[in-house]
């Protein structure tokens, strides 16, 4: 047997084997009913609410930023 035939058989079966896994992953996914789906996502929206906004530090005088560049470019 061809080396080129073996190599796409195997290449068939596996394009085969992913697609019976994403059918199999989709029909899990729609056996949700859209309350339980709605509900998912309000206990989500809710969990990440409640988590506190990270401080976002200030920016950057133009002169330190040029240090940090000039920093950076001897340490390479």
């Amino acid at each position: 047997m061809n080396v080129w035939k073996a190599l796409g058989l195997a290449g068939m079966a596996g394009v085969a084997a992913t697609g019976a896994l994403v059918v199999r992953s989709e029909r899990k996914r729609r056996a949700y009913a859209p309350e339980e789906v709605r509900d998912r996502l309000h206990q989500r929206f809710a969990a990440i609410s409640a988590e506190p906004e990270p401080v976002a530090a200030p920016p950057l005088s133009r002169g330190k930023q040029l240090l940090r560049k000039l920093r950076f470019s001897r340490a390479h």
